[in-house]
């Protein structure tokens, strides 16, 4: 696999943005903390100009990589964010709880979702199944759906700046942005009922006391 040089990849973006006006900022899509880190520290260096934000995939199913690996970056340099799927291709919607309904995303690209399809009817995907009909009954008692409350929930981390929504409809934006009327609602004791449910919360990488 051809990589290009990292120096260069920051070069090439400071011209886009310094010689050629053609953008005002640029940022990073599946990066690593180190990878990032590098591309600043380089920025610096020569005087080029660094990233301001990463493109992560993150949703209550996906967090270690937003909450752990990244979670020091964001303390020390105000990183910012644009996750995508947010609902988690649309498990987090509830609509694949029984099964896989006609016309849904896995139905109209079977082969490209095959392997996630297939995941979902082992052990750990029946899980996640199940964990989605119980946080269900938390929106439900919300007065929102589960698509709400799934949006809301990541766009309540602070480290989030902007989330990156899919529809096929107008009525699927209208639903989307119900997530809005939903965060006011998650309380510490929502949050906490939301952990207890998916048990999957990343533990902190150990600083051996260099924090405090």
């Amino acid at each position: 696999m051809i990589r290009t040089p990292l120096l260069e990849v920051v070069e090439g973006f400071t011209q886009v943005i310094r010689n050629l006006n053609l953008a005002y900022y640029w940022g990073t899509s599946e990066w690593s903390a180190y990878q990032i880190g590098q591309a600043q520290i380089i920025a610096e260096k020569y005087n080029l100009i660094a990233p301001i934000a990463e493109q992560p995939q993150y949703n209550a199913f996906h967090r270690q990589r937003f909450e752990g690996e990244y979670g020091q970056l964001f303390k020390d340099s105000g990183y910012g964010s644009t996750i995508f799927s947010p609902l988690a291709s649309g498990l987090l919607t509830g609509k694949y709880n029984d099964g896989i309904p006609e016309g849904s995303r896995f139905a109209n690209h079977p082969e490209f979702f095959k392997g996630t399809v297939s995941q979902l009817q082992t052990e750990e995907g029946k899980a996640k199944i199940e964990k989605v009909r119980k946080l269900t009954k938390i929106a439900e008692r919300l007065d929102a759906s589960v698509t709400n409350l799934s949006l809301a929930w990541a766009a309540a981390n602070q480290n989030v700046s902007t989330v990156i929504l899919g529809a096929t409809s107008t009525e699927q934006i209208h639903e989307n942005i119900k997530a809005l009327e939903v965060l006011p609602k998650l309380t510490p004791e929502v949050l906490a009922e939301i952990e207890e449910i998916l048990e999957n919360k990343p533990q902190a990488a150990n600083s051996f006391g260099r924090d405090r």
